[in-house]
């Protein structure tokens, strides 16, 4: 994909300079949902949300929030526990999915004797690895090679913010996301946070004002679709304010 997500408005023109370059030049340029070809070259957007290219399939999108979040094997999600059973906790990937099981067994260093106790209403940071589309989701809390958590596990504090499934792609894309409002918080403000492909973000800054600054930071830069300069003005004033 693209080095950076450019964000763009309905109505703007794509200089040819942001367009894929193609490792086949036979190729023809594609232009998915959100983009318009204006003959003879001029390419603009119909939508508002982030460019996105892949040079090897020479093809172009806009990455736009719509829709509700599927479970795919692989996705990083943050779940709710509701409660649990024999062998497993069964978690809330979102209202709209079935209920996810996670094995007490799937955390590392877990064993019948020191599994974890999760009560209700408990926050795990989690990995899919059962869609769901053939059975229930299943997710997990460690890496499969290497049996470690890898940054999974119970989410403990903090606060959770919805954010849009877009929003999320772009987090976890890191800087070819084109995010840059948490690294300009970080510089003079310390928090943690997880990002949940299924619309969910975790935040944990120490205390409940830094915590709700840095999560509506993020929900203010989602809502509005802001740019690089746009994410500037949020960042300095969420600064001005702490």
């Amino acid at each position: 994909m693209s080095a950076s997500a450019i964000v763009v408005l309905p109505g703007d023109e794509i200089p040819s300079a942001q367009l894929p370059k193609p490792t086949n030049k036979k190729k023809t340029l594609t232009l998915g949902p959100g983009l318009r070809h204006i003959p003879p070259e001029t390419i603009t957007t119909t939508i508002a949300g982030a460019l996105v290219t892949d040079a090897r399939k020479n093809a172009a999108w806009i990455e736009y929030n719509s829709g509700r979040y599927m479970p795919s094997v692989g996705d990083l999600i943050i779940a709710t526990v509701n409660n649990s059973t024999g062998e497993a906790f069964n978690c809330f990937i979102t209202p709209n999915t079935p209920q996810a099981a996670l094995p007490h067994l799937a955390f590392e260093g877990a064993t019948r004797k020191t599994r974890p106790v999760l009560p209700p209403n408990s926050l795990v940071y989690a990995r899919i690895t059962n869609s769901g589309r053939d059975s229930i989701p299943e997710v997990t809390c460690v890496d499969s090679s290497t049996g470690k958590s890898e940054g999974l596990g119970p989410l403990k504090g903090g606060m959770v913010f919805k954010i849009s499934l877009g929003m999320a792609r772009r987090l976890l894309s890191g800087r070819k996301g084109g995010v840059t409002v948490l690294e300009g918080l970080s510089e003079k403000m310390g928090f943690e946070v997880a990002v949940g492909r299924n619309g969910v973000l975790w935040v944990d800054g120490g205390s409940v004002k830094t915590t709700l600054a840095v999560g509506k930071a993020i929900q203010e830069v989602d809502e509005q679709a802001l740019g690089e300069k746009g994410q500037k003005k949020v960042v300095d004033k969420v600064l001005r304010g702490v």
